[in-house]
């Protein structure tokens, strides 16, 4: 009788053992899948740009701030638009995506919010990171207005986009020696000078003649096309002096099928 007791009290032990076991592993695992480790872990924002990726889409979306910020410190619309474009690939760059960052502002010693790392003019720089478009927006306001290397151009009319592009250069914004012509590209093209007009209470009439030209023009020297409502890959190719083949070729395009915003390579 003791012997079988001792037999019942020793296999009680072992089991009572093995489950104690098992229990640490699933403590450890759970630790691992806690919404804290998940969290700390992700890179990407809560908030996403509302923008589906055209230039056109762009403006509709921001050109009621750019002409807000216009109004409250005196930055041409034209300009803030044209940069956003530029800046954020029309809202489909990685750091727009990423960091709600339009305007590729770095981190500089001031900025006390969170960041992010992108290879830039050196490889992992610093750059600011928004909660929403809108903070960008304000952001960019009040760092051209809030640095001295930037105060001149608040002496330029506010109607003078292509002082202002090429005074952005000149201060030091960029380091892209073709910035100030990329800008001018867009406010031409877009005809963004219509929401400095709108700001100022000027007059101000559509020219649909001159927004084809400067798109050509534009194509041409930065080597891509967005394709407007009522082209062709035939229309397209006669604009550039291209052949189809040229153009499928260098976009990998199977049949002649387009979409008006789709951007094709040139070059």
């Amino acid at each position: 009788m003791i012997k079988k007791s001792l037999v019942v009290f020793v296999l009680l032990l072992l089991v009572g053992c093995h489950a104690k076991k098992s229990v640490i592993v699933i403590q450890k695992d759970s630790r691992y899948n806690s919404s804290k480790y998940k969290r700390n872990t992700s890179s990407t924002p809560t908030k996403s740009i509302a923008v589906n990726g055209t230039v056109n889409d762009y403006i509709a979306n921001y050109k009621d701030v750019a002409m807000s910020n216009m109004k409250n410190y005196g930055i041409p619309a034209s300009i803030i638009l044209a940069q956003g474009i530029l800046e954020s690939g029309a809202g489909k760059g990685s750091l727009a995506a990423t960091a709600n960052n339009h305007f590729g502002i770095k981190c500089h010693n001031d900025w006390t919010g969170e960041t992010v790392l992108k290879d830039d003019d050196a490889a992992q720089e610093c750059f600011r990171k928004y909660n929403d478009p809108a903070e960008s927006f304000k952001d960019h306001a009040t760092f051209l207005t809030g640095r001295n290397r930037y105060a001149s151009l608040f002496e330029l009319p506010k109607d003078d986009y292509e002082a202002w592009a090429k005074g952005l250069r000149l201060a030091g914004y960029a380091t892209d020696p073709n910035y100030p012509e990329k800008l001018i590209s867009y406010i031409e093209r877009y005809e963004l000078y219509q929401y400095d007009s709108q700001v100022l209470g000027k007059k101000f009439t559509l020219n649909k003649k001159k927004m084809e030209a400067t798109a050509i023009a534009d194509s041409s020297t930065l080597g891509e096309y967005e394709v407007q409502k009522g082209d062709t890959l035939f229309s397209i190719a006669k604009k550039f002096n291209l052949s189809l083949e040229d153009i499928k070729q260098k976009n990998n395009i199977l049949d002649n099928a387009l979409y008006v915003g789709q951007k094709l390579r040139l070059k």
